[in-house]
């Protein structure tokens, strides 16, 4: 890729519009996914034009088998992830940033199903992730308001309604315990745009066959090995964009 091409791609998508929507009413797992024979899903984004021309390097076997691998956190073993069962464009990796923000900005591709952390080098890391359903997706920007270790899981009151089964792990029944079951797994972000909390969490995920889909009730996921690096590497305050 030229200079000038790369400085051209840059400048068209800091100036692409991003406007919020609205809030999400939680995130939980689902039955119904891209893949299923009911449901298509149509996303359009300036992000995905720039796909083809973005270049990365894959993890060798060996770096894979350590960033997948067992790990012990907070008193709990997360199992490794077979990672070979995964589409490789969505293992962790640095790219060329084609995001055209700021150092520190974490950038959700919806369409694309990746997460980028920009960096200072006109790189960026790049996670596989599994999104949310039509309907409950939100888009625009905030900030990482908040950050949590093994937190708590706490439907809100809108999404019990609908499933009156998680009425145990209700808010007013204090959440569902952490632990390797909990939906937001070892790991949360919360976004929250103009002082407002979205509802929309980036966090960890029991469930590595997510990866790539749509399977959410709005909230993006990683693996839980992922969200730890991710995690680690964010500050509170940090910026965040995500696209449609």
């Amino acid at each position: 890729m030229s200079f000038d091409r790369h400085l051209s791609r840059r400048s068209f998508l800091s100036f692409s519009a991003l406007t919020a929507a609205s809030a999400l009413t939680g995130c939980a797992s689902s039955a119904n996914t891209v893949t299923s024979g009911d449901t298509t899903i149509i996303y359009r984004s300036p992000m995905r034009l720039f796909q083809s021309m973005e270049t990365s390097s894959v993890p060798s076997g060996a770096e894979l088998a350590v960033m997948y691998g067992p790990v012990e956190d907070g008193g709990f073993l997360i199992p490794a992830v077979p990672y070979e069962q995964i589409d490789p464009r969505y293992y962790r990796q640095r790219v060329v940033d084609p995001t055209g923000q700021p150092p520190g900005t974490i950038v959700v591709d919806t369409p694309s199903r990746f997460l980028y952390l920009v960096q200072g080098d006109g790189m960026a890391m790049r996670y596989g992730v599994g999104i949310g359903r039509e309907g409950f997706a939100w888009q625009g920007s905030g900030v990482i308001q908040w950050r949590q270790r093994w937190p708590r899981w706490k439907p809100p009151n809108e999404m019990v309604a609908r499933q009156p089964e998680l009425v145990k792990y209700s808010i007013e029944n204090g959440g569902m315990e952490p632990g390797l079951k909990n939906p937001l797994g070892a790991r949360a972000l919360y976004i929250f745009s103009n002082g407002e909390d979205t509802l929309y969490r980036l966090h960890g995920n029991p469930d590595w066959r997510s990866i790539g889909k749509a399977v959410s009730s709005g909230c993006v996921r990683l693996l839980n090995q992922d969200i730890i690096d991710l995690y680690d590497r964010v500050p509170t305050k940090a910026p965040i964009v995500v696209w449609q």
